[in-house]
């Protein structure tokens, strides 16, 4: 019997790594329209976070990805930040983040634009039902850094958040989290 090396290797210190490792990051300039307002002392360079994922070899039910989210302590005129959100194309698909360091929330919507937050800190796991849009929020001094796994038939509707934006905004001023409504 053959005994083989893994292909993937997941550095709970550090990324994702292997062939069929996937890598993205979202600079400010992709991200102006997330926030309240613009903050012209970030340079549009500034990386927001980074996304690595190992994707299922078909996006069918019953075929998991694997991912990492690491969302940067950067503020845009005090607001924190966060990922863009999505719902699921297909409702009927969960997901489960889990943090592996750092803190922040994780902020949902209902289907009528409900909104609610879990704190996130290291350990923490959080189910996601598929009818719920969700975003991360880094509130803390350090990266965090969020581990997911999902359908790979779930799929990403950005376009739906954009036509129904999660209604909350959420800032840091000196230690103090606090939220704003749109």
């Amino acid at each position: 019997m053959e005994i083989l090396d893994s292909k993937l290797f997941h550095d709970f210190h550090g990324m994702l790594k292997g062939q069929e490792v996937t890598t993205s990051k979202k600079l400010y300039k992709d991200a102006k329209g997330f926030y309240q307002s613009v903050d012209a002392s970030l340079d549009d360079n500034t990386i927001m976070y980074e996304v690595s994922c190992v994707n299922a070899s078909k996006k069918e039910e019953g075929y998991l990805n694997w991912g990492i989210s690491l969302l940067h302590p950067v503020y845009v005129n005090g607001e924190c930040n966060m990922t863009r959100g999505h719902f699921h194309k297909d409702l009927n698909c969960e997901e489960y983040y889990w943090c592996a360091s750092g803190t922040g929330l994780l902020m949902f919507m209902d289907e009528n634009g409900k909104t609610w937050c879990e704190k996130m800190k290291e350990g923490s796991l959080h189910h996601i039902n598929g009818h719920h849009a969700h975003r991360l929020i880094n509130t803390g001094n350090e990266d965090l850094k969020v581990i997911c796994v999902w359908n790979a038939n779930a799929g990403h509707d950005y376009q739906r958040v954009e036509q129904m934006p999660f209604n909350v905004r959420v800032f840091k001023k000196g230690e103090e989290i606090y939220t704003q409504k749109r």
